[in-house]
């Protein structure tokens, strides 16, 4: 799978999971360049609470396209640490 915004490849891998329709990428897999930490947070009753990044490419800012949980409860475990993207971004084979 790969996480496509504005013609640049975000994030590249074959191990992905699958929650809610989004691909959460382990963030090795993840170009951390073009992520910037965002101060917007969210919480989900049975994941935790998230932290966003804003994505930049070519000087075009995406805010809060890509999120992760960190510290998730025991029922997100399989996506602790992972991110996954919106707003824009494509996630393809």
């Amino acid at each position: 799978m790969k996480a496509i915004w504005n013609d640049q490849i975000l994030a590249e891998s074959d191990d992905t999971v699958v929650v809610d329709g989004h691909h959460y990428f382990q963030q090795n897999s993840v170009k951390m360049e073009y992520l910037q930490p965002s101060e917007h947070s969210s919480v989900c009753s049975w994941k935790g609470t998230a932290t966003y990044w804003n994505v930049t490419v070519n000087d075009e800012v995406n805010e809060n396209a890509a999120w992760s949980y960190a510290k998730t409860k025991e029922a997100a475990l399989h996506i602790q640490g992972r991110i996954a993207f919106w707003k824009g971004v494509e996630v393809v084979e």
